[in-house]
C-alpha cells in the first residue's frame, strides 16, 4: 500500500519479459508471507545483481540460519540457467567426469555408492538432489525457524554446487563467462560461503577477480 494506493506485486498475463517484476520495492518488515525473505532476496537481486554486500546483508530481524537456506534455495533455482546452458556443449561423450582442470575429479553422491557420473549429468543429479533436500518436510518443515542440524546439512549442497561452476568455468569459459556477466552468480556463492563461512576456503579454486588460478590437487 503506498498513498491509499494499492500495490498488485505480480506479473499480469501478456506482460512483455522486460517489464516483469516493475513494481517498487517493499521494505522487508512490510512483508507479510511466509516466503517474505525469498521474495526480499529476489527484490534485492533484481535492483542491481552485482552489488553483492546488498544481497547478502541480512535484516536484522532475521535468523541466520534462515537467512543461508533461503539463500541456497535461490543459489540453485538461478542455477539451473547455467545447467541449461550447459547442456548443449556439456554432453556425456565429451565431457565424462565432472572434473575442474585435470588435477580435480569429483564424484557423484547421487548413486547408492558414489562414482564418476558425466558432468552433465552430475550436474542434474546434484540440482535434483539439492532439491529433495531442501523441500524435505523431515529436515526443513518450517521457512520460519529452522533447526541447527538441519542448517548442518546445507555445507555439502553448497560443495557440490560449487563443482558446477568450477567444472563450467574450466572447461566451458565461454558459456561460464556470458552466464556470470548477467547474473554475478559464482562471485555471490564464492561471497556467500566465505562470509558465513560454509565450506573451506581451500576447495575454492576459481581466481578471485583477476588473481591467478591456483594449483589444485584430485579429490574424491
Amino acid at each position: 500500500m503506498t498513498d491509499g494506493v494499492q500495490i498488485l506485486r505480480r506479473n499480469r498475463p501478456g506482460t512483455k519479459a522486460k517489464d516483469f517484476c516493475r513494481w517498487p520495492d517493499e521494505p522487508f518488515e512490510e512483508m507479510d508471507s511466509t516466503l517474505a525473505v525469498q521474495q526480499f532476496i529476489q527484490q534485492t537481486i533484481r535492483r542491481d545483481p552485482s552489488n553483492l554486500e546488498a544481497i547478502l546483508k541480512m535484516p536484522e530481524v532475521l535468523d541466520e540460519g534462515v537467512w543461508k537456506y533461503e539463500h541456497l534455495r535461490q543459489f540453485c533455482m538461478e542455477l539451473n540457467g547455467l545447467a541449461v546452458r550447459l547442456q548443449n556443449e556439456c554432453k556425456p561423450e565429451t565431457c565424462t567426469q565432472m572434473t575442474a582442470t585435470e588435477q580435480w575429479i569429483f564424484l557423484c553422491a547421487a548413486h547408492k555408492t558414489p562414482k564418476e557420473c558425466p558432468a552433465i549429468d552430475y550436474t542434474r543429479h546434484t540440482l535434483d538432489g539439492a532439491a529433495c533436500l531442501l523441500n524435505s518436510n523431515k529436515y526443513f518443515p518450517s521457512r520460519v525457524n529452522i533447526k541447527d542440524s538441519s542448517i548442518a546439512k546445507l555445507g555439502s549442497v553448497c560443495r557440490r554446487v560449487y563443482r558446477i561452476f568450477s567444472h563450467a568455468y574450466f572447461h566451458h569459459r565461454s558459456i561460464y563467462d556470458a552466464f556470470e556477466r548477467e547474473t554475478h552468480l559464482c562471485k555471490r556463492f564464492t561471497y556467500f560461503v566465505t562470509k558465513y563461512p560454509i565450506i573451506p576456503q581451500e576447495i575454492l579454486i576459481l581466481p578471485k577477480l583477476d588473481d591467478e588460478v591456483p594449483a589444485g590437487e584430485s579429490e574424491a
